[in-house]
Order: structure tokens, then C-alpha cells, then sequence
């Protein structure tokens, strides 16, 4: 969708504003928000809406209106987008659409045909506010303000309750635009972000979303934001069964596997929230700062029990809090005399507690420790009850410590209340005015920092390419290969797999029987059952490790005979650094994917896996592998040598390779173990499952 598709619709000059109740409320809105241009209030049976005179109906209007707001029972709706030819686009209020069943879906399916091509939010959705521009096609008092001049975030929801609610927050975040996308029949939150990062006054974007529609879609609008400088924050629900039930009935939308949208998330720079007032203190973060350079926190409190609490918090958000630096060690320490232990989290104790001039040089050393938040943990007294001068004074230290000591690129400078409701509006907005952050909450400050954060990191590799859309798969039945045809298979492609020899009984029995007859590779060898119904080999007693003598291998053959008769005869593999799994999936909605985890008999137990959409490249495989738990033991661990990591992100590579080669024939494949050696990698075994054509 072009994004010049949207200006009209999103930035209007004209509205026309169509139905009755709900389309009063819109009216009044917008002349409370003192929007400039034409408002033009459409319902037959009214002579007037809001003191201004009202039209028969859209074809009445003096000019084809840049907006219509359509507040109307759902088949009423229908017919009036089919009057919609010129106008800008038009936000449809109505529900009883696809997410109420088959009816519903056909009677969507009706308005989209209906409004032949012009653009349309909804159905089932509150509306949009454009604060810059003043303008609320919305069927409700809400809680924002005209933004003058300067930036704002943009919210694009798929709830209409909790764009309202976003609303509504007192934590001094400037909102630009609120936009309830409701069912995204045909404007999808895609759509969207595209056409809002063309516009400069949008700072940062937060998606609420219960599905995502085409994921290949998605991943160009995050590749245009990306490449606007603007960062995306998601709250994705449908995490939970539960989660998951609730959003196909609520807006019809397909809640795909989530692990899948962490990675999708991952791949593009998008930063994923897990609660409303994380997302709305991350676009906050963002607003001021941008993305973050690192994960570095410090803190300043007068309180041991906050100092420990930050470390707590940050550690679960897996930021970091390392010791300061000699030189502002050495300052710290000079302001804040021997009683005081310096430290990060620093508690500076209550000493220098409304001595301006002290606490200016302790807030100035712990800011020159150049970590990426800096943060002076401060709760407000309510106003209702006490009085608040020397947390004013305070502030007037951390400000002056602040203009002393500016915030480089990708740091931020906050003041931040353990309690959201320790924040006064008031305060929040007179810090957001000097360019420092008010968070609003310790747990969810620290949650936008490493959110921030992780945006920093993903934008600081290549940009990715867009994802294809998924092909359909070929006809024909799902066959299971054996091991042996498995690996060959994986072999063409450049996948390391043993020396070994497929034998039948008779044929194994007369290698063992004579000495002259070369074997495979030397001693020690393994020997495995092989049959495509043998997927868990080892569980059956289908494999023997370290045999050492013919006679070993013919007694362990005789052990399985009764697995069917074939035989593996391969080198025993040794040195090995760990083991990994190596599988891809199909996903019905995000295609094909590949699992990295611990392998061998470790699977299930430990779980420990990474999931990455396909095609992928060398830098997300070694970036999924380096966020796996037991990645230290890769690197080498107490003493032991490391894998080489290399010869393994090649091998991982080209079963990727092989994987989407076969998309549309493939339907699994397990390669378990891969081991990783000090020196190369190797494939032991592996499972492959494919789509045949029918004999």
C-alpha cells in the first residue's frame, strides 16, 4: 500500500463525520481539540450536530472530505462506503463484522467491495486521534492534548478499550497519534507504520497487537521504520492458550506461535513489551532518547533498599550494573566522605539530602561514568497531604548535573519513581521540557531501558532483508527418510556428517568375520538400527557407542536385530564441545523456521532453544547461538576448549540452506546431535521428513 494512499485520511483538512450519538461525540471532540478545517456532520434525519448544520448524506458534502468518521449499524455502513468515491479514506466505528463469525465475515467482505479501493480503518475500532493536527474522529472524551510544536509518539491498536486507555495516562508521554485499527480489513497496522515514519514529527511507534497479519507485510513496514531512524515497540498479546482464544474472537485477527514472533521481533528491531505500562514507558524512553547504545545502568538513591531493588530489577531485565570507573569512583567518593560506600546501584544515604550544591557534584560524577542510563531515583510526596521543597531541590541538582554533563548519543538521563503514582504529571512534564526522562515506575524504567536497548543492538548489524512471502506446498504425500538418506542428503549441501557404511545382517556378519575386509573408519565405531519408523533410535536400544573389535560390532548388531536389519556402521566422533539440536519447522502463518538448542538427549529435558524465521544469515544464527543459555560452554568453559564456532555456524548455515531450497517440499528435519568440536562440526544424525509425489 502506497503510503501517499494514507496522507489524506491520516493528516485531513476536511471531515465529514457520519451517524448520530457516537457521531456527536466526534463532532464535539474535534472542536474542543480545535480543529481548523471543514467539519461536516452528515444524518438525515438531523437539521444540526453540534451547532453546525448537518448534510442529507455524503453526496450532499460541498467537496469530497479528506476523512470520514462512519458511526452507523454495520449493514448502514455498507451502504455508505459505497458513496466514498473521492474521499480520503474512512474509518468504519461499527462492529458485527468478521470477528462475530461467517455472517460477520461475509458482511466485511461486502464493505471492502463496497468502498472499491478507498482506504478504510476498521471495522470495529474507536477511531483516530491526530494530535498534531488537531483532529479526533473518536466517539469519546479522551485524555490528550494538542501537541504545538515538536514530536510525539504514534499508538496503532488493535483494541479500541486500550487506545483509550492509552489515552488516559498522566506519566508526561507527548502522543501525536492514537489510531484503533479494530479488524484491519483493509488498512493494516503495516500499512501504518509505513505511511506515520513519513511523517517527521512521529518520534517512535507503539503496536498493540493480537495478530499480525502477513508477516512478510510486516517485515517491510519494520524495515521502513528502521530505515527512517524510527524505533517500533510491540505489546503482542495472544502469548497464552487462553491469550490466543480471546483474540480470534475479538477482532478475528490469527494469533501466529509466539516464540515466532519473538523471533520476527528480533530479526527487525522491534522491541517487545509484556504490559501496558512497560510499553508506554519504553515509548517514552524512546521519545527522548532513541535507542539505546548498551546496557550499562546506574542509579542514585538515598535508600540501601532501593539500591538493592535496582540491582534486583535490572539483573531480571538482564541489564547490566558494573562498578563505575576509577575516575568517578574517585569523585563519588570525595563528595560523599567515608561513611558512604560507594557502589552501583549507589546509595548516597541522606547526608547531602537538600544540599544543592552536593548533590550536583554527586549527580555529575555518577553521570560522567558514561553508562547508557543514568538514573536518580526519586519518589514525590502527594501533594494532597505534604510538601515537596526538598525533592525540588533535588531536582534542581540532577537538572544542573545534567547541563553539565550532557547525554551522548544512545544514552538517556532519567528521573525515575519506584511508583508509577510517585511521579507528579506536572514534574514528568517539566523534566520531559528539559530532555530527561521521567520514569514512571522502577520495574517498568528498567524494562524500557533494556527494551531500548535491544533496539540499539538490533540496528547495529545489517539491515535484513524483508521476508518472502510463503509459498504454498507442493502436492504429494509426507515420507520419512531413513538416517542414512537423510545425511546424504544434507551432505550435497555442504552439511559435515561421519564416515560410515550401510550394511545389511548378512553383509555385517561377514565383515566381522574377516579381518582382511576394511571397515569404515578405525576403531572405535558406532553402530546404528536404521529404518524411517527408528526416530528415537537411542530410546529403543537401536545405537551402541565405542565398540572396539568386529566381535563388539557383531554382538551389538545381533542386540538389534529386531529393529529391522539394517545396519549404520560409523567413526565414533570425539572431542565433542556440546551437543545441539538443529530442526526446522513450518508455522501455518511465519513458514519455515529453524530451532537452535541443546542437543542429544538433553532436548526435552533442558529446553533451552532459539528459534530464527527463514531465510536467515550467519549473523542471526551466531547471534541466536550467543543468547543461548549454555553458550559459554561453546566459547569454552573453565579450562575446556571452546567449538569452533565457525565450522559450526556453517553447518548450521547450509542445513538452513538445504531447508529453503525444499520449502515447499519439506515438512521437518531434525538434525540431533550436531556436535561442535574444537576443530569442525559434525551432523551424527538426522531425520528428515518430505513431501513426495503421489506414485
Amino acid at each position: 500500500m502506497s503510503t501517499d494512499r494514507l496522507a489524506r485520511l491520516l493528516r485531513p483538512r476536511s471531515l465529514a463525520i457520519v451517524g448520530g450519538k457516537a457521531a456527536e461525540e466526534a463532532v464535539r471532540q474535534c472542536r474542543a481539540l480545535g480543529f481548523k478545517g471543514h467539519i461536516w456532520p452528515v444524518n438525515p434525519k438531523r437539521a444540526t450536530m453540534g451547532d453546525l448544520p448537518c448534510f442529507p448524506d455524503l453526496a450532499a458534502l460541498p467537496e469530497a472530505p479528506d476523512a470520514v468518521f462512519v458511526a452507523a449499524p454495520a449493514n448502514a455502513t455498507i451502504a455508505l462506503a459505497s458513496d466514498l468515491t473521492g474521499a480520503g479514506g474512512a474509518i468504519c466505528y461499527a462492529s458485527d463484522f468478521a470477528e462475530s463469525g461467517a455472517q460477520g465475515q461475509a458482511r466485511q467482505a461486502e464493505l471492502i467491495a463496497a468502498a472499491k479501493g478507498v482506504p478504510l480503518i476498521g471495522p470495529n475500532c474507536y477511531g483516530m486521534l491526530n494530535l498534531f493536527d488537531r483532529v479526533a474522529l473518536w466517539p469519546d472524551q479522551h485524555g490528550c492534548l494538542p501537541i504545538e510544536v515538536g514530536r510525539g509518539v504514534a499508538i496503532i491498536s488493535q483494541s479500541g478499550n486500550l487506545a483509550l486507555n492509552f489515552t488516559m495516562q498522566t506519566r508526561g508521554l507527548p502522543i501525536g497519534y492514537v489510531i484503533s485499527v479494530g479488524n484491519c480489513a483493509d488498512v493494516t497496522p503495516a500499512d501504518l507504520v509505513e505511511a506515520l515514519v513519513q511523517d517527521p514529527r512521529v518520534s517512535a511507534i507503539g503496536l498493540h497487537l493480537e495478530g499480525l497479519g502477513s508477516v512478510a507485510r510486516f517485515s517491510q513496514a519494520c524495515l521502513a521504520a528502521w530505515a527512517a531512524g524510527v524505533p517500533l515497540v510491540a505489546l503482542k498479546t495472544g502469548a497464552s492458550e487462553k491469550g490466543a482464544a480471546l483474540t480470534l474472537s475479538h477482532t478475528s485477527s490469527l494469533a501466529g506461535a509466539d516464540a515466532l514472533c519473538d523471533a520476527l521481533f528480533a530479526r527487525y528491531g522491534v522491541a517487545r513489551v509484556h504490559d501496558p505500562a512497560s510499553f508506554l514507558e519504553t515509548l517514552k524512553l524512546l521519545h527522548v532518547s532513541g535507542p539505546l547504545r548498551g546496557k550499562r545502568v546506574t542509579s542514585a538513591s538515598c535508600s540501601g533498599g532501593e539500591a538493592s531493588l535496582t540491582a534486583d530489577l535490572a539483573a531480571r531485565a538482564g541489564l547490566e550494573t558494573p562498578d563505575f570507573p576509577p575516575l568517578a569512583q574517585g569523585a563519588l567518593e570525595a563528595v560523599l566522605g567515608p561513611r558512604v560506600h560507594v557502589a552501583n546501584p549507589l546509595d548516597y544515604h541522606t547526608y547531602i539530602w537538600g544540599d544543592e550544591a552536593a548533590q550536583t557534584a554527586c549527580f555529575s560524577a555518577l553521570l560522567r561514568a558514561d553508562f547508557e542510563a543514568s538514573m536518580l531515583i526519586l519518589d514525590f510526596p502527594r501533594a494532597d497531604r505534604c510538601t515537596g521543597a526538598d525533592w525540588d531541590v533535588t531536582i534542581a541538582a540532577f537538572l544542573a548535573a545534567v547541563k553539565s554533563c550532557p547525554a551522548a548519543l544512545g544514552t538517556v538521563r532519567m528521573v525515575t519513581s519506584a511508583l508509577a503514582e510517585n511521579m507528579p504529571e506536572d514534574v514528568a512534564r517539566h523534566l520531559m521540557a528539559q530532555g530527561i526522562l521521567p520514569a514512571c515506575g522502577l520495574a517498568e524504567a528498567l524494562n524500557a531501558v533494556a527494551a531500548a536497548a535491544s533496539i540499539g543492538a538490533a540496528w547495529s548489524l545489517p539491515l535484513p532483508d524483508a521476508l518472502p512471502e510463503t509459498p504454498p506446498l507442493a502436492p504429494g504425500i509426507v515420507v520419512t527418510w531413513n538416517e542414512v538418506r537423510s545425511k546424504q542428503a544434507l551432505a550435497a549441501h555442504g552439511v559435515p556428517v561421519p564416515c560410515g557404511r550401510l550394511l545389511s545382517l548378512a553383509e555385517l556378519e561377514a565383515l566381522c568375520a574377516d579381518e582382511a575386509l576394511p571397515l569404515p573408519a578405525p576403531f572405535p565405531l558406532v553402530l546404528k538400527a536404521v529404518g524411517s519408523d527408528l526416530a528415537h533410535k537411542t530410546e529403543l536400544g537401536g545405537v551402541a557407542l565405542g565398540l572396539s573389535s568386529r566381535a563388539d560390532l557383531l554382538s551389538a548388531a545381533h542386540r538389534m536385530a529386531g529393529l529391522g536389519g539394517t545396519y549404520l556402521i560409523e567413526e565414533m566422533v570425539s572431542g565433542t564441545v556440546a551437543e545441539l539440536i538443529v530442526g526446522v519447522g513450518r508455522d501455518p502463518q511465519f513458514g519455515q523456521f529453524l530451532t537452535l538448542g541443546a542437543g542429544g538427549i538433553f532436548v526435552e529435558l533442558l529446553k533451552q532453544v532459539e528459534q530464527l524465521l527463514l531465510p536467515t544469515s550467519r549473523a542471526e544464527i551466531e547471534a541466536a547461538l550467543q543468547r543461548l543459555p549454555f553458550y559459554g560452554v561453546l566459547e569454552g568453559f573453565r579450562g575446556k576448549p571452546g567449538c569452533d564456532r565457525s565450522a559450526l555456524i556453517d553447518a548450521i548455515d547450509a542445513i538452513a540452506t538445504f531447508a529453503t531450497v525444499h520449502q515447499t517440499l519439506l515438512e521437518e528435519l531434525d538434525v540431533n546431535p550436531l556436535l561442535a568440536l574444537p576443530q569442525g562440526a559434525v551432523a551424527v544424525d538426522a531425520l528428515i521428513r518430505m513431501r513426495e509425489a503421489l506414485p
